[in-house]
């Protein structure tokens, strides 16, 4: 039966006074008081109405604390005995949410019981939900402006172990002949024995263990054999295609292997490894899974904060988009979605720095005619020292006035691209002819750029200004949310499998950072502003004694305040 609680209704009697005020305040001050004043109430419970029938059958655990205990342990980076253990035990964590009852039926939840929301959760996707749910009550909280945001991405490792190629086709065939064996023990007998006993009797690598590097051309060649025999064998069989491990195989086969015919007989060899494709299969344990040549195996997460260039220590700096993908996906496919995804939930900046690989010319181009938002990134395209077109002279239409040299070309054209011709004379009596764009021609020497290539040049021009590097150094700010991402979270280790549930861990784990982050920015304010009222107006804290009548009473920085001190008395004495 479905099961809540009110958490906006107000007690008769404290439920914590027992805490004593000290331990209160420090309470309040916490992450866990901000989850219980801001957060909890805005947990989206009701999208799970649909697993529970409201009169019939065994009331739930409480189901805003159980939705926030998901949070709070990908948020600590707890098992999920750990979890429940702080459940039981944790003050905090009852003040965080409002477990008021020391009963087991408030205080108290089982590991299936946490199996089962994570669960619900995951297969709704849920966690997107409560991504957005947190991160716009945050915003609303401490007044967030999302005009300035940066973008960057991190590799992170799901529970899964890196194997070789020889590794990886002995480990998806004896999970394909033991879910064989599991399901349909007939045909499992009919098979070989040789080929049964090569992965089943052995231990586990046994035959191919210690294989040298020269022989292992030879070892891949057989494995390609056995694979290949057995989806012949399996392939008209109806309930066998329908295992997940013969897919596997399947696929393993078409990503891993080809097929060879030699005197009209077929001959399945190992692909050489340049031919593999980046979104192979990694490991049948973990099937999502992507490779980059850069990172490695895994996953990679997009992320997206906002920023306060005019500000550092008291402004929120929010998370506010959480994707992840298979590590082979590249970084130049993410900035779009990421800004149709904050679009969605009102929080689109109006300004994104991003590193070179986001800030392709179709990329930039796109974001600013199709959501006005301008991508402030490195250029890329120019290499080595010769001379590219960001040497030449250019008018406003992007055609050239002048060579590096000073030379004006003696005409120019546009129609698909732009065609600069000049006198062949100048240039064979140029100093930099070998380095120069401009080749000889028939009737003259020609250079001939589009509009994209102009595009380019200006913005790397743009970027040598103090204009571009005053706003680009900002960007650097997310190499420190990554590090804290995994610091306080271990997301880049993670103890799951599987895209849904590396998905699920890493989103929570971003609402995690938020809190924290939020958490620290109200006390910093209380700790830092506050104190720089008091020797301004004494007795006013005597009148108002609360931290946020305070604050919205008088400013909020300090500039503010040396404004408006005269104004400050005045209303002082009329209060008094």
């Amino acid at each position: 039966m479905f099961h809540t609680k009110n958490h906006k209704q107000l007690n008769i009697f404290d439920p914590w006074s027992h805490l004593g005020p000290k331990r209160r305040k420090i309470m309040d001050n916490s992450w866990a008081g901000l989850f219980r004043k801001e957060i909890l109430s805005e947990l989206p419970v009701e999208a799970l109405r649909d697993y529970y029938d409201d009169f019939n059958g065994r009331p739930t655990k409480e189901l805003y604390s159980m939705v926030g205990l998901m949070i709070l342990q990908q948020m600590h980076d707890l098992t999920d005995e750990e979890a429940v253990e702080q459940f039981c035990f944790n003050v905090k964590w009852h003040y965080a949410l409002d477990v008021t009852n020391d009963s087991d039926t408030c205080s108290y939840v089982s590991l299936k019981s946490l199996w089962t929301m994570r669960y619900q959760l995951t297969e709704k996707g849920l966690h997107e939900v409560l991504f957005d749910t947190v991160a716009q009550k945050l915003a609303k909280v401490f007044k967030v402006g999302f005009a300035n945001q940066r973008i960057d991405s991190v590799h992170i490792q799901s529970n899964m172990r890196h194997l070789g190629r020889i590794s990886l086709f002995v480990r998806t065939i004896k999970k394909f002949l033991l879910n064989l064996k599991r399901h349909h023990a007939g045909l499992l007998e009919a098979l070989e024995t040789d080929l049964t006993t090569r992965y089943l009797q052995m231990k586990e690598e046994a035959v191919f263990a210690l294989v040298k590097p020269a022989g292992s051309h030879a070892a891949l060649d057989q494995l390609a054999k056995d694979v290949f025999s057995l989806v012949e064998r399996f392939s008209s069989v109806q309930s066998v295609n329908e295992m997940s491990s013969f897919k596997l195989l399947v696929r393993l086969f078409q990503e891993q292997c080809i097929v060879e015919e030699h005197d009209g007989e077929k001959l399945p060899v190992a692909r050489p490894n340049r031919d593999i494709s980046s979104d192979s299969l990694q490991n049948p344990s973990d099937p999502d899974a992507g490779y980059s040549g850069h990172k490695g195996k895994g996953y990679q997460v997009q992320l997206m904060e906002t920023y306060d260039p005019n500000s550092f220590e008291d402004s929120l700096s929010l998370i506010t988009h959480v994707a992840v993908e298979s590590a082979d996906r590249s970084d130049a496919n993410a900035l779009l979605p990421a800004i149709e995804s904050t679009t969605k939930t009102n929080m689109a900046p109006v300004e994104i720095l991003a590193d070179s690989l986001y800030g392709g010319d179709d990329n930039c181009q796109r974001a600013k005619k199709e959501h006005g938002v301008d991508v402030i990134s490195p250029a890329m395209g120019r290499t080595g020292n010769g001379l590219s077109l960001d040497d030449f002279a250019l008018d406003a239409s992007g055609q050239i006035v002048a060579c590096p040299e000073g030379h004006s070309p003696v005409r120019v054209s546009h129609k698909k691209r732009f065609s600069a011709a000049f006198n062949g004379s100048d240039c064979r009596g140029c100093p930099q002819r070998e380095q120069c764009l401009v080749k000889p021609g028939k009737k003259a020497a020609y250079l001939r750029y589009s509009k994209k290539e102009v595009r380019l040049s200006r913005r790397r021009i743009q970027e040598q200004t103090a204009e571009f590097k005053d706003k680009y150094r900002f960007r650097a700010g997310v190499e420190a949310t990554m590090s804290e991402y995994d610091r306080r979270t271990g997301v880049k280790k993670l103890r799951v499998r599987g895209l849904k549930a590396v998905s699920f861990a890493a989103v929570l784990k971003a609402i995690g950072v938020n809190i924290r982050r939020a958490a620290a920015c109200r006390q910093w304010s209380r700790t830092t502003y506050i104190p720089l009222l008091q020797p301004l107006c004494p007795p006013i804290w005597r009148i108002l004694n609360i931290d946020e009548q305070i604050r919205s009473r008088f400013a909020t920085n300090t500039t503010w305040i040396n404004q408006n001190r005269r104004d400050n008395l005045a209303d002082l004495k009329m209060a008094a």
